[in-house]
């Protein structure tokens, strides 16, 4: 595992450092101590990491803002390692998989990085389906996924299966913000199933699917209207 670390605290680099050569897995460490230089490493041409351990608060700009550049650049998954608690419900609405709050332990690391190895030893699935609890599912055939804290459920009525990924990050993936349409803070529907729309004079909306299903669409995401049929 290839495995970047951004902070312009060098105690807190030199700290992840000896903590991540305890890894064995762990076979590259790039470091830089701010975003432009992170940016700089990763656009080198070799293969992207497949982890970021970012800080939040950096010169050269946030570490909100690298998450999302560093995805574009192919880096899979990213974990921030800060000092404020404060930026943790924008760091998972990015799909962050993990928020470290400095000072941290060594065995809060190594749960941060077990929940890291999962998601990379999961088997590729077709295109259109998705592994979760070893059962293949057919996107097609999921009708809504509904958002809890840090994890989803997606419902193929009358089962669900639930999985430990924030709505943001699982929409991120290849393929699904095709599928599924974000229509409120916690919950994405599959056009697909949708049966009815009834606007409401508030601006927002309620969607029958053709299980019986009810959601609401809020105002925020009253633009989503326009991707459903009328």
């Amino acid at each position: 595992m290839r495995v970047l670390i951004v902070d312009d605290e060098p105690a807190a680099r030199a700290k992840l450092r000896r903590l991540l050569a305890a890894e064995a897995d762990v076979a590259e460490l790039l470091e830089a101590a701010d975003a432009p230089s992170a940016l700089a490493l990763v656009g080198t041409g070799a293969a992207a990491p497949e982890l970021a351990l970012l800080d939040i608060e950096m010169p050269g700009g946030s570490g909100v803002q690298l998450a999302a550049a560093l995805r574009e650049a192919g880096v899979r998954h990213v974990i921030f390692s800060t000092a404020h608690a404060e930026h943790a419900l924008q760091a998972f609405e990015l799909a962050a998989l993990d928020y470290l709050l400095k000072p941290y332990t060594a065995e809060r690391l190594a749960a941060a990085l077990a929940r890291v190895r999962e998601r990379l030893a999961q088997p590729a699935a077709p295109v259109g389906e998705h592994w979760v609890d070893g059962q293949r599912l057919r996107l097609a055939e999921v009708q809504w996924i509904s958002a809890a804290d840090n994890y989803i459920e997606l419902h193929l009525p009358p089962r669900s299966w639930l999985e430990r990924v924030t709505l943001a990050e699982a929409l991120q993936r290849p393929g699904w913000s095709a599928r599924f349409l974000r229509v409120h803070r916690s919950h994405a529907v599959n056009p697909a199933h949708v049966q009815r729309i009834e606007r409401l004079p508030s601006g927002e909306a309620l969607l029958t699917l053709v299980c019986g299903q009810v959601l609401r669409v809020s105002r925020g995401h009253r633009d989503a209207l326009d991707r459903l049929a009328p």
